[in-house]
């Protein structure tokens, strides 16, 4: 359903390839403590990484009244729809909005991946921004 690929809308928050899309984030090198969005590159604490594309469901609600502006930026014709957290495999939990299922088939533990997300700027531009849906293709 989101397919097409726009400008990212945060330099340094996507990676793109053949596969779709994945999350940039950083490793701590004394931990190798996960974090997102990634750190900046002249942050000698951290490493880039690529984050893993697919995780599990870990908690959802549904955004059922229109946020207040700014920082909402979404048109006067709001729309309810499900954010949620999703636990990366071997990562890190990350929230975001939940696309592609209905709200009644959504499921704690359901597996997820991360997927293109159009975003309308202010001007009318589109950019590339991030969602999780449903991995039906996962087998886990």
């Amino acid at each position: 359903m989101h397919n097409t690929l726009h400008v990212p809308i945060a330099d340094d928050l996507i990676f793109q390839d053949g596969d779709g899309i994945a999350l940039l984030g950083s490793r701590e090198r004394a931990t190798n403590r996960f974090c997102f969005p990634a750190r900046t590159v002249d942050d000698t604490r951290y490493d880039r990484v690529v984050l893993p594309r697919t995780g599990r469901l870990w908690s959802w609600t549904v955004q059922r009244f229109r946020p207040k502006s700014p920082p909402y930026a979404g048109s006067e014709a709001f729309e309810p729809y499900a954010v949620g957290y999703v636990e990366l495999e071997g990562a890190l939990i990350i929230e975001g909005r939940l696309v592609d299922v209905a709200f009644d088939d959504l499921a704690i533990g359901m597996a997820m991946r991360i997927v293109p997300l159009p975003f309308e700027m202010l001007d009318g531009s589109l950019r590339t921004s991030f969602g999780l849906a449903p991995d039906r293709d996962s087998g886990i």
